[in-house]
């Protein structure tokens, strides 16, 4: 099944704020270096880290929602998700208060689908993206330990691929060493200050 992305927007960019798109491949460890950045900017009410609703079963390593099939199509029927994807058999949303935050002036950290960026940068006006990713062997380890009957098959997901032109990244961390090292890496990203990967 093809992802396609949604973004319900108006016709001009969302701003003044920042919405920071964390994406890459399934077992580069996004959950987790968001739920260390999410910590350290614990006191910081600008920055908000958005919750994502899916359409499977939540689990204990991710800050998402579970929204059944229906109740999800009725939400976008209301028109109540900035922007929804399908992906690996599920759908996923993000709510639209985050254009809200957006239009406060704070900075949005979501965890999102590769396939939704070149929609995002058309429809917020500081769209800013960051690839979380690690290598191949560490990827389908990470996926393996894992063993969540809802990811589907492995070997799927490692070969899942996106439009590179569309997807480049503003900055990539590669999730090989300590997780609290490139929590760090994405936190300092998150409050603009200088990083040089």
């Amino acid at each position: 099944m093809t992802d396609t992305p949604v973004i319900a927007g108006p016709r001009t960019a969302i701003g003044p704020g920042r919405l920071i798109l964390v994406v890459g491949p399934s077992g580069a460890g996004k959950d987790t270096l968001l739920g260390l950045a999410k910590a350290a900017c614990a006191g910081d009410r600008d920055i908000v880290f958005s919750r994502r609703l899916i359409t499977r079963q939540a689990s204990a390593s991710e800050d998402n929602e579970e929204v059944g099939a229906e109740a999800f199509q009725r939400a976008i029927a209301a028109g109540d998700y900035a922007m929804h994807w399908e992906a690996h058999g599920h759908r996923y949303a993000l709510s639209r208060a985050i254009n809200d935050e957006i239009r406060a002036g704070r900075t949005v950290i979501a965890n999102v689908s590769r396939m939704v960026i070149a929609a995002a940068r058309r429809n917020y006006a500081n769209a800013l993206v960051v690839s979380v990713t690690a290598p191949p062997d560490v990827l389908a380890a990470r996926l393996a330990a894992r063993a969540r009957s809802s990811d589907g098959l492995l070997a799927q997901r490692l070969a899942r691929t996106v439009d590179e032109s569309t997807s480049t990244p503003d900055f990539t961390i590669v999730n090989s060493g300590t997780a609290e090292y490139h929590a760090r890496q994405l936190v300092r990203i998150i409050k603009g200050e200088r990083w040089d990967g």
